[in-house]
C-alpha cells in the first residue's frame, strides 16, 4: 500500500533519505558504514548489495543473458543492452542543460557534465594525477603496470593504448595520412607533420648549451650533447662496438647481417644506408651537385670534389719516401 500511498517511514539519520521499507534502509546505510558484505571469491572484488555482486560475477562466467533482437549482441545487464538499443533507435534521451547536447546514456551526460564543472574525480594512487572518467584512469593505469593490451599481428609489436597500435598499423600499410602543403611530403602522425615544417619555417627551438647549435628537434640534440658528454650508450653485442645513435647501431647491424634494404629502381643494385643509394642515384640522372669554385668542374659526390681540390692547392695526402 505504500506504492500507492507514497508513504516511507524508514528515514536514514545521516543523509535524511527515506525508504518504504525497512530492508532498503538497511542497504542504503552500507553507502555511509562502508561496509561490503559481498565478496568475490575470483578476483576479490567487494559490493554493497547482492544484485551487484550478481551482475559482477557475469565477468568471470561470461555469461550475458540480455541478447539485442536486431543485431544479436549480448549483455551482462539490462541497462547495457538499453543503452545498446539507442544505437538502433537512434534515441538520445539524455540532454546537457549547459551546451545542450545530447547523449545516449545517463553515464556518458554524467561524464560530460565534468567537462563544466571541472570534476576530477578519479584519482591515480601513484602518481595523484586526476580524471574526468574511469575509463581514463584505467587507461592511465598502464604507464604504471606496464600493461601492452594491443598487439600487433603482423610484427608482435605491443602497445598500451589502441591509438597507438593504430598509428604503428600504418607501417605495415604504408598509410601516410598527413601531407606537408609546402613540399608535398607525407608522414604517419601529426606531430611528425609538425616536426618537419620546422624545415620550411627554420625553426629550431632547441638549443645547446655547450656550443649554442640550435635543432629543429629534441632528439637530435639529445643525440647531439652525446658529442661534449661521449657518451655511447648503444652497444653492439656482436662486435661490441659503441655508437651514440640508436640509428648509427642499426646500420652498423647490417654489417654483420647482410641486410640491405635499399634498392635501387633502376639496375636493382642494394645498399645497406639511404645515403649511399642517393649517391648512387647520381649516376642514373648524371646530377652533379657538387661544384668546385675555382674552375666550376661538377662532381656527383662531396668526396670527389675533395680529392679534385688537390689538383688546385697542390696538397699531396700520401707522402711516399724513395730511397
Amino acid at each position: 500500500m505504500r506504492i500507492h500511498t507514497g508513504e516511507k517511514p524508514y528515514k536514514c539519520d545521516v543523509c535524511m533519505s527515506e525508504f518504504t521499507v525497512k530492508g532498503t534502509l538497511n542497504r542504503h546505510m552500507r553507502i555511509h558504514t562502508g561496509e561490503k558484505p559481498y565478496k568475490c571469491g575470483v578476483c576479490m572484488s567487494e559490493f554493497t548489495q547482492k544484485g551487484n555482486f550478481r551482475i559482477h560475477m557475469r565477468i568471470h562466467t561470461g555469461e550475458k543473458p540480455y541478447k539485442c533482437d536486431v543485431c544479436v549482441s549480448e549483455f551482462t545487464t539490462k541497462e547495457s543492452l538499453r543503452n545498446h538499443m539507442r544505437i538502433h533507435t537512434g534515441e538520445k534521451s539524455y540532454k546537457c542543460d549547459v551546451c545542450m547536447s545530447e547523449f545516449k546514456t545517463k553515464e556518458s551526460l554524467r561524464n560530460h557534465m565534468r567537462i563544466h564543472t571541472g570534476e576530477k574525480s578519479y584519482k591515480c594512487d601513484v602518481c595523484m594525477s586526476k580524471f574526468t572518467v574511469k575509463g581514463k584512469l584505467n587507461r592511465h593505469m598502464r604507464i604504471h603496470t606496464g600493461e601492452k593490451p594491443y598487439k600487433c599481428d603482423v610484427c608482435m609489436s605491443q602497445f598500451t593504448w589502441k591509438e597507438y597500435l593504430r598509428i604503428h598499423m600504418r607501417i605495415h600499410t604504408g598509410e601516410k595520412p598527413y601531407k606537408c602543403g609546402v613540399c608535398m611530403s607525407e608522414f604517419i602522425t601529426k606531430g611528425n607533420l609538425k616536426e618537419h615544417m620546422k624545415v620550411h619555417t627554420g625553426e629550431k627551438p632547441h638549443k645547446c648549451g655547450v656550443c649554442k647549435s640550435e635543432f629543429t628537434r629534441r632528439e637530435h640534440l639529445t643525440n647531439h650533447m652525446r658529442t661534449h658528454t661521449g657518451e655511447k650508450p648503444y652497444k653492439c653485442d656482436i662486435c661490441m662496438s659503441k655508437f651514440a645513435e640508436k640509428g648509427h647501431l642499426r646500420r652498423h647491424m647490417r654489417k654483420h647481417t647482410g641486410e640491405k634494404p635499399y634498392k635501387c629502381g633502376v639496375c636493382m643494385s642494394e645498399f645497406t644506408i639511404n645515403g649511399n643509394l642517393r649517391k648512387h642515384m647520381r649516376i642514373h640522372t648524371r646530377e652533379k651537385p657538387y661544384k668546385c669554385g675555382v674552375c666550376l668542374s661538377e662532381f656527383t659526390t662531396k668526396g670527389y670534389l675533395r680529392k679534385h681540390m688537390r689538383i688546385h692547392t697542390g696538397e699531396k695526402p700520401h707522402n711516399v719516401m724513395y730511397v
